[in-house]
């Protein structure tokens, strides 16, 4: 094996491998996972060397591969467990060996990237050891080499099945990769033609015929590897724009928190003014800029019931409600604006799986015994900014936050009245509450623009609503926040609710005027200083709108606290209002095209689907298209394979004995030339017997010269005879070459040159030329 090959073919390897594994790095994003890229495709590479040098068989390449991996696998995939930075650790395999199954599913359920957290760097160590290991062992061991292009096309779209389901700027991997493998490509095949040479006429010239085969196959292998390679930049190139949305796996898997199966927090909004947690430190909070609002969960499905966190699956096709996901060591929220801060929260007597935060999360850190339980527990929806422990948070449990706090509503409320509304879609309102559109309009002024509109309604609001919580000493006010409890809000005089009411009024208020708006629950400290004890009593709601320029704004409808006057009778005469033309709200969803009524629809609901098959049906997709690959590769070689099945078959089935007798003759020649035994087409029957020895080639040539030039050698020779004796010679061919050249001969091209050179009768059939023993010619119609 020629030094110069073998180091072409690394390189090529090597390339290929850190551009494919370019389409993990947003899963990453650190100088662990770069270091682990080429630690890796160097020891593959160097394992693939070594097979290739010393021969060994697959079970030992599979078996050294593997002990690489126990022995690596914990420095460069669970690199905090090694030891010295260096050597795996007990722990260290502990946490390797489940890993190696159970990492791809944590990989895929995790908000990215991820960096070094935990063991998620194992799937890329073992994606990119076994493709460097499979793909410089196909090139430097197999017959057919083009194989090895596969190894880092499957890295390629193993990144991208296991990326972002946005896809930053595709193109450059995607194209980067088509360059390296048809580079590859087009060196596999010139040093193929320059190893035959050598190997089957030395310096001399090739002949015509094996210069045409050799290159006929060369085109045809080159173009199918073209295909393959054009596809893979196509889909990158092509099917993605620079920043595009694509399906991968996480956006199939089902994430490890569903929020439907918890009541709404705002359901328990009356529960902390109750006089056993009125006056109860719930949890205290260091760091806490003045006037900070602390999010306990964000609310942005409105069922006409309740107020509830929104997922994906109850959103609705294209709603921004986001998913909890596991969160890893740091999220990057540099394109929130704001000022980043550093709070400590120690728990007390808050319980519950709802983490208590500010702002926008970039990383947590859990302190106390039960720390990496609570850490492996975390899940985080970043859309809506709401942390939860599925384990759930209870006393003496600590966790430092580092966030990014946005503007608060003091700031921007100037510029409220020019306020466009943002694009995200939200879950449809299940049910809009009577009066509500009514109230609204008087509140409004003709010719309002929408932010105009949002202003004036916030103004109304505080103008003439009055708070109470329904305490003892305190006018009855009812809680909750189902459709009912608005109307009634709506319809008292005076307007009697609390932070609950109101929050879920102005939500729907501003979703009718067209701005997307959600509800936040979670507390109002009133007190100050560097550590501030948060009591049932700061208990709050609030809401945020989304506007084109500042993203999401935190508004406080509550009107202030003020005397509430006395009940006014009810009126039967309705209020004169201004006559206001409503602007139209923007469309939450498609337009619902079934009316008919819930309890007269006689259809059941389609059943969702299943994210299992769902799953499955996407690696059927992949598997699909990867044979699609394969056929597309492999068609020239099993073309090739056919036509010589069917001049096989024909020969044997001739009409006429003689013609059985060369077509048998013929087929012995083929195959010697095949496996490069003899090049030459114009050798003799004894002078290619000789060549490949033995009293069976003796006896077939001998045979065929008899029935071609003895008066009654077709009568004194058997056909059948003549055809086990091939069958026995290419077996013997057979056994006497390795795989590899099994497979070279089976594809080879050189037996179809042998019969280039054709004469034409006198009657316009072709004939060939047969050479008998002696050296005579004799024409044979073919």
């Amino acid at each position: 094996m020629r030094a110069g090959f073998v180091l072409g073919n690394t390189v090529a390897v090597l390339v290929a491998t850190a551009v494919a594994a370019g389409t993990l790095w947003p899963v990453y994003q650190s100088g662990a996972f770069v270091l682990l890229v080429a630690v890796a495709a160097l020891l593959g590479s160097a394992i693939a060397i070594a097979g290739a040098l010393f021969r060994w068989p697959a079970w030992l390449v599979g078996s050294v591969t593997i002990g690489t991996y126990l022995v690596v696998g914990v420095p460069l995939a669970v690199p905090g467990l090694a030891l010295f930075g260096v050597l795996p650790s007990a722990a260290g395999l502990a946490e390797l060996l489940p890993a190696t199954a159970l990492a791809w599913k944590q990989l895929v359920t995790i908000v990215l990237p991820v960096g070094d957290y935990q063991a998620l760097l194992v799937p890329a160590l073992i994606l990119v050891l076994l493709t460097s290991v499979i793909a410089l062992s196909v090139a430097l061991r197999a017959a057919v080499a083009e194989f090895a292009l596969l190894a880092p096309i499957v890295l390629f779209l193993a990144g991208i099945a296991l990326g972002p389901s946005i896809a930053e700027a595709p193109t450059l991997v995607g194209l980067g990769l088509f360059t390296v493998l048809v580079v590859w490509l087009l060196g596999l095949n010139l040093s193929r033609r320059r190893r035959r040479q050598i190997v089957l006429t030395g310096p001399a010239r090739v002949p015509r015929a094996d210069r045409r085969a050799g290159a006929v196959r060369s085109v045809g292998i080159a173009a199918a590897a073209l295909l393959v390679a054009a596809a893979v930049g196509s889909m990158a190139a092509g099917a993605l724009p620079p920043t595009a949305a694509r399906d991968v796996l996480r956006t199939r898997v089902v994430a490890p928190f569903d929020a439907r199966a918890y009541p709404s927090p705002l359901s328990s909004f009356r529960a902390y003014l109750q006089p056993d947690l009125a006056d109860t430190v719930l949890f205290d909070v260091t760091g806490l800029p003045a006037g900070g609002r602390i999010r306990l969960a964000t609310l942005d499905d409105y069922d006409g019931v309740v107020y509830s966190v929104g997922t994906v699956d109850a959103a609705g096709a294209g709603a921004d409600s986001g998913s909890f996901t596991r969160l890893p060591y740091r999220l990057d929220q540099s394109a929130v604006p704001g000022q980043e801060v550093t709070l400590s929260v120690t728990i007390e007597a808050y319980s519950g799986v709802w983490v208590p935060g500010v702002g926008a999360l970039e990383q947590i850190d859990f302190g106390g015994d039960d720390a990496p339980a609570l850490s492996e527990s975390f899940v985080y929806n970043d859309l809506g900014g709401t942390g939860a422990v599925v384990a759930g948070l209870g006393r003496g449990d600590s966790y430092t936050l580092t966030t990014v706090l946005p503007a608060s509503a003091d700031e921007l409320a100037a510029d409220l009245a020019d306020a466009r509304p943002g694009t995200a879609v939200l879950p449809p309102i299940g049910v809009l509450p009577d009066g509500l559109e009514d109230t609204l309009a008087g509140y409004l002024s003709p010719g309002d623009s929408q932010g105009q509109a949002l202003q004036a309604m916030l103004e109304g609001l505080a103008a003439s609503g009055y708070v109470s919580h329904g305490a003892a000493d305190e006018p009855v006010s009812r809680s909750g926040h189902g459709a009912d409890r608005i109307s009634q809000l709506l319809a008292a005089q005076p307007m009697l609710g609390d932070a609950e009411q109101y929050a879920v009024t102005a939500a729907l208020m501003a979703r009718q005027i067209g701005f997307p708006a959600r509800v936040v629950m979670g507390f109002a400290p009133t007190t100050a200083g560097s550590t501030v004890e948060v009591t049932g009593a700061d208990v709050s709601a609030w809401i945020e709108i989304q506007t084109q320029d500042d993203g999401w704004v935190a508004l406080d409808p509550t009107p202030a606290a003020r005397d509430i006057p006395d009940p006014q009778p009810n009126d039967l005469t309705p209020a004169a209002r201004p006559q206001t033309v409503l602007p139209p709200p923007i469309p939450d969803t498609d337009e619902q095209v079934d009316q008919v009524p819930p309890e007269l629809s006689t259809s059941d609901p389609a059943p969702a689907d299943d994210p299992f098959w769902d799953a499955v049906r996407l690696w059927l997709t992949v598997a699909a298209w990867t044979l699609a690959g394969l056929g597309i590769l492999l068609a020239p070689f099993l073309a090739i394979v056919a036509a010589k099945a069917w001049r096989r078959r024909r020969r044997r089935r001739a009409s006429l004995p003689l013609t059985r007798i060369i077509g048998g003759w013929q087929e012995f020649a083929d195959s010697a030339t095949d496996h490069g035994i003899m090049s030459d087409g114009g050798a003799t029957r004894a002078e290619l017997s000789r060549s490949v020895g033995g009293v069976r080639a003796e006896w077939l040539a001998a045979a065929v010269d008899r029935a071609a030039f003895a008066p009654n050698g077709v009568a004194e020779t058997d056909p059948d005879d003549i055809w086990v004796s091939v069958r026995e010679l290419r077996a013997s061919f057979a056994a006497a070459s390795t795989r590899r050249d099994r497979l070279r001969a089976a594809v080879s091209l050189r037996s179809f040159g042998r019969y280039a050179k054709r004469t034409t009768g006198r009657d316009g059939r072709q004939v060939g030329t047969l050479r008998g023993a002696g050296g005579s010619r004799k024409g044979l119609s073919l």
